[in-house]
């Protein structure tokens, strides 16, 4: 099992930046890669970003490219999400995700464990 606290939310306004993070704990040794989706009032959860644990590739959702950065401190055991010129759509709950199984990274199903999530609010 692994365990996920994500941190780093709050009330920000458009323009501005958050950096989440997404700590993890148990047997994270086990580890493979580490994703960020979130999930606007009324709306699915969706793909951010996702990327390998060990120096692996990064991929992105079309919506934050050139905006946000994943990175990870696999020494601390822990994930960030740096988002950078926030706009009113990004507000949502944010969540981390970690050990893909299979292919299809962009898709909820592909994740094992989920925290619980933190909440992004931006201001127009």
């Amino acid at each position: 099992q692994v365990q996920l606290v994500e941190s780093g939310g709050g009330l920000v306004q458009a323009g501005g930046s958050l950096r989440l993070s997404c700590a993890a704990s148990g047997r994270t040794f086990s580890m493979n890669a580490m994703a960020w989706f979130r999930q606007a009032p009324g709306k699915e959860r969706e793909f951010v970003a996702r990327i390998g644990w060990n120096g692996g590739r990064t991929y992105y959702a079309d919506s934050v490219k050139g905006r946000f950065t994943i990175s990870s401190d696999n020494a601390k055991n822990t994930g960030f999400l740096q988002m950078s010129s926030l706009k009113p759509e990004d507000t949502a709950v944010y969540y981390c995700a970690a050990d893909q199984n299979g292919y299809k990274y962009y898709t909820e199903g592909a994740w094992e464990y989920w925290g619980q999530g933190t909440q992004v609010t931006v201001s127009s």
